[in-house]
């Protein structure tokens, strides 16, 4: 058995088709094949359903993917901390990002980057539950998601900011001359919601079913731009983090209002698997966070 019998497993398992899993690796697909031929010689078991086509992993198989994806991350651990004794970290560090927070984790990864210029960032818009999946599988080397509302498990977190939500709007879209909105009028407007996969989705309707009220959204979308475009263009209205106004900025067509009762509010922040020793990428960003103010 060798690392690269174990990268064409994870990549397999990732890929779930043998000729994108071998170009994922950087091989032919005989070459994967027979690697993965030769693990299962090694290991005396089953590792892959047999077939013209991937089938999945037999039940063995699950057990090995879950130690090749442990032992991938370890052996990349090492190789990240023996280059860090002698100079800065080069490499790329992978972050699963909720799509409320991707405009502002700019402030984490600048800091991150002067710390260390040998690094590469790979943001990743994800969902909660899929960045919880990507640090179980070793895909990820850290999340940025809410910490106090379906906080994940397993990990060591470190809060960033403060989320608070108000109604943007387009200028032309009738609303009463006033200085806030309540939850209960807003859900009577033609809205722009985030699909209801995304965290901040569920959050917004928790706000509304509190409200006594029950929206039916014109458009939903996985992508903030989307929904922000929609507002802009398409005359709607939509619920969204302020720090994410204050960040993308107003212009002439568009308009941010308070909401009232219930006013929400939770934490954003940085979220690594908790597991020892702690990979030099993930301590990096880690330092890099706690010198930001939650």
């Amino acid at each position: 058995m060798d690392i690269r019998q174990l990268r064409y497993l994870v990549s397999l398992a990732r890929e779930r088709h043998f000729a994108r899993a071998a170009e994922a690796c950087g091989v032919a697909q005989p070459t994967l094949s027979a690697g993965l031929r030769h693990l299962e010689e090694d290991l005396g078991v089953m590792v892959v359903e047999r077939g013209n086509r991937f089938k999945g992993l037999t039940p063995e198989g699950e057990r090995v993917l879950a130690w090749a994806q442990r032992i991938l991350a370890d052996c990349e651990s090492l190789e990240q901390e023996l280059v860090g004794t002698r100079k800065s970290l080069r490499g790329r560090i992978s972050i699963g990002v909720i799509p409320s927070a991707l405009a502002m984790v700019a402030r984490l990864t600048s800091k991150l980057l002067a710390a260390q210029p040998g690094l590469g960032v790979r943001l990743l818009s994800r969902s909660s539950i899929e960045i919880q999946r990507g640090l179980d599988d070793f895909e990820l080397h850290a999340g940025i998601t809410y910490l106090d509302n379906e906080p994940l498990t397993h990990v060591r977190s470190q809060p960033l900011y403060r989320e608070r939500y108000v109604l943007l709007a387009a200028h032309d879209l009738s609303l009463p001359d006033q200085p806030s909105i309540s939850w209960a009028a807003a859900a009577q407007l033609p809205l722009c919601l985030l699909v209801p996969e995304m965290q901040n989705r569920r959050i917004v309707d928790a706000a509304f079913a509190k409200a006594g009220a029950a929206p039916s959204p014109a458009v939903e979308t996985d992508s903030i731009a989307a929904l922000v475009n929609h507002v802009r263009e398409g005359g709607l209205a939509a619920v969204v983090p302020d720090d994410l106004v204050a960040h993308l900025g107003l212009d002439a067509m568009l308009r941010a209002i308070p909401l009232g009762e219930p006013e929400l509010v939770h934490v954003v922040g940085l979220a690594v698997a908790d597991r020892v020793p702690t990979p030099p990428f993930v301590a990096a960003l880690w330092t890099a966070a706690q010198s930001l103010e939650a």
